[in-house]
């Protein structure tokens, strides 16, 4: 790889040797947005369009993550945005996470979500929030891990019909007790996750 396309490091040395954690970069999207969209449509139960994946890295490609191997093969992403929640505190969102199945219980998820925690807590967020299906006990145990509380639980709330529940990590104290609104005098409004 040459040193014009190198990506930076992020967050020190990885557990695993061959491994290294980059933050994505949109000047490479031809290269990596493929990887990224295979590497998620194997494992997360919503099939999201190109233009999903966009919305996300265009945006925030400051708080997508991503381990490469030592060929530039993605072994793990995790892929969020920060912004105001209905009027309320600085909402992180973690909208996607998956590792390669091969490479999985090696602390890769872990690390990629704690770039990303530490990235939003950097840009002055009050919570992060994201949901998880009930069945994926390994991805509940990593986010509880990290301090997540389930907040709700979502019924029938993927396509495939499947339960989530909502997980939130507050950041600050007192965040949980912010109000967030939605002001019907403005109008139709966005509703965002």
């Amino acid at each position: 790889m040459s040193s014009k396309n190198a990506l930076p490091v992020v967050g020190g040395k990885s557990e695993i040797p061959e491994l290294r954690y980059v933050q994505y970069d949109n000047d490479r999207e031809d290269e990596l947005l493929p990887q990224i969209r295979q590497l998620i449509s194997k494992d997360l139960s919503e099939p999201y369009s190109i233009y999903v994946y966009r919305y996300f890295l265009y945006q925030w490609s400051d708080l997508c993550f991503m381990a490469l191997d030592r060929a530039d093969r993605l072994i793990g992403v995790v892929i969020c945005k920060l912004e105001p929640h209905r009027g309320g505190p600085m909402r992180g969102y973690i909208a996607m996470l998956a590792t390669q199945e091969a490479h999985r219980g090696k602390g890769i998820a872990t690390k990629l979500v704690s770039l990303a925690i530490e990235a939003m807590q950097a840009r002055d967020a009050d919570e992060i929030a994201l949901e998880t299906e009930v069945s994926n006990v390994a991805s509940n145990k990593l986010y509880e891990r990290l301090g997540f509380l389930r907040t709700k639980r979502l019924h029938r709330y993927y396509l495939n019909g499947n339960t989530a529940y909502r997980l939130v990590l507050y950041l600050k104290e007192g965040t949980a007790l912010k109000q967030s609104y939605y002001d019907y005098s403005e109008g139709p409004q966005e509703l965002r996750c």
